[in-house]
């Protein structure tokens, strides 16, 4: 997990690539500089890398003016052409992965190896969709009960709103805007105000694939509601996709109702992580560091409740305290550092409150436990075992670096644990029964199962959740008919 390139990054690398990310918003392809502006901080010091320009509603007005005015000269682009466009940007994400994945770690606090595996990942999105637009199809059938034909056409859903994270600030971004570009609609996407360069950088790579002025805005702002509303309420709007919190999803679907929004939320988690007592541990331990330890613990995805069975929890919770308390804790830009920091004060907070409350329940800490001392959101990588049920680290997303272990004895038991939540995004399974990994795979209530793996997202693969983890999928053949809608034309008998 360490950093991949031993170069040491100097200040004015980080300088140079700062000033290559625009510092106005990118509205309809310009960038465009404004009176208002938002500080951008390093979670790893936190002092401002950079100032640049907030979004105000009328900056959100004018961009659903031109989403709109663009809309259907864009549709009307073949799906070839707007395959090559998406397939340059891939091409462009990969050349400046460098610049991409230091822009990321500065801005958010990962590793910069781990950053450049995000810019690998979000390229791979433009790449999959660049080849899945030439393939939008329809349907043709003779009408089964009279004369006469069915034809069936998918037409793209039109103007669509996206709205991005933190933790992944570009993979959550080409995730949404490569399915809506390769259907063919426009674009506004407002990304996190704590991570906005990423996404104003995607933009800036994207002009220059050769996107069409007006089909794609990116719009940060330091006040989401008040830029969201004019947008939400416009009759224009045909599209909402949100990643982020569950709470701020529903109020968001509340808003979608009144227009019947199409929606796409893809939203909390609370992953259970299941150890078997036949599964291989150096297996398990390693899937767990992965689907614990990626992107400093701030993933939805992120393995929040770890049961192992009672025979072989003991040697499980030391392997992992060992593992986890070898990791070099820094920042993101230094070559051997493993752990970032958190992406600012109060998420470290939260999480050493979880963790003193799971420790007044009666958790024993393992290893980590404690705040880092010094500039910047660091926090120890911790190891609980003995966690109660009943701790707030098991009810909640932890988002950070903290392995919660509980132990069980039977297969029902667990399973009934794991389903006991009102989410669904993902589970892991660990076992080298394959008839017991299957039967368990689907009795867990989860959009995702990574069966002996830590890690389940891939651009080919339908990406989403169940339950109160959201709606719809993002990723794989199914993707781009989030972005697509049926039309019937009934030609009858002559």
């Amino acid at each position: 997990m360490g950093a991949d390139d031993e170069t040491t990054i100097t200040p004015e690398r980080e300088a140079t690539v700062l000033d290559w990310a625009p510092a106005g918003i990118w509205l309809g392809g310009r960038e465009t500089e404004l009176d208002t502006t938002l500080k951008v901080e390093d979670p790893a010091t936190g002092g401002v890398l950079k100032e640049i320009s907030a979004a105000e509603p009328a900056q959100a007005i004018a961009a659903m003016d031109l989403a709109a005015q663009t809309q259907a000269s864009w549709a009307g682009t073949t799906p070839r052409e707007r395959g090559e466009i998406l397939r340059r940007a891939y091409e462009l994400l990969i050349e400046h992965v460098d610049e991409l994945a230091l822009l990321m770690t500065l801005e958010m606090g990962k590793t910069v190896a781990e950053s450049k595996g995000e810019v690998t990942y979000a390229a791979e999105f433009f790449r999959w969709f660049a080849e899945e637009a030439p393939r939008i199809d329809g349907g043709y059938m003779r009408n089964p009960v009279a004369g006469g034909r069915l034809l069936v056409m998918r037409q793209p859903v039109g103007p669509c709103y996206l709205i991005t994270p933190w933790n992944f600030p570009l993979a959550m971004g080409t995730r949404k805007i490569g399915p809506a570009l390769a259907a063919g609609c426009t674009v506004i996407i407002k990304p996190a105000t704590l991570t906005p360069l990423s996404m104003l950088a995607l933009g800036k790579l994207l002009g220059e694939a050769g996107l069409p002025e007006g089909v794609l805005s990116v719009l940060p702002t330091s006040s989401s509601k008040s830029l969201t509303e004019p947008i939400i309420t416009d009759p224009r709007l045909r599209k909402v996709s949100f990643t982020g919190s569950t709470a701020v999803g529903k109020v968001l679907l509340k808003q979608a109702a009144d227009q019947v929004l199409r929606t796409s939320m893809e939203l909390g988690g609370n992953a259970p992580l299941i150890v078997f007592d036949d599964a291989d541990l150096e297996t398990a331990v390693d899937g767990t560091m992965t689907a614990k330890m990626r992107n400093i613990g701030e993933a939805c995805t992120a393995a929040n409740r770890i049961y192992v069975h009672s025979d072989i929890a003991e040697e499980y919770s030391r392997r992992l305290a060992e593992r986890m308390g070898a990791l070099k804790v820094g920042r993101g830009t230094e070559p051997d550092v493993d752990v970032g920091p958190l992406i600012e004060r109060t998420a470290r907070e939260g999480v050493g409150e979880m963790v003193d409350d799971a420790v007044k329940s009666g958790a024993d800490v393992l290893t980590g436990g404690n705040v880092v001392e010094g500039p910047g959101w660091f926090y120890e990588p911790t190891v609980l075992t003995g966690v109660d049920a009943g701790s707030t680290i098991v009810r909640e997303e932890i988002f950070g670096p903290v392995a919660a272990i509980q132990t069980f004895t039977t297969d029902d038991e667990v399973i009934a644990l794991a389903n006991s939540t009102e989410y669904g995004l993902v589970g892991y399974v660990f076992t080298e029964g394959l008839h017991r990994g299957i039967k368990v795979a689907e009795a867990l209530e989860f959009g995702m199962v990574g069966l002996n793996s830590g890690l389940v997202s891939n651009p080919a693969a339908p990406f989403g959740g169940v339950k109160q983890s959201g709606l719809g999928r993002e990723g794989g053949f199914t993707g781009i008919d989030e972005y697509l809608e049926q039309k019937l034309v009934f030609v009858p008998e002559r």
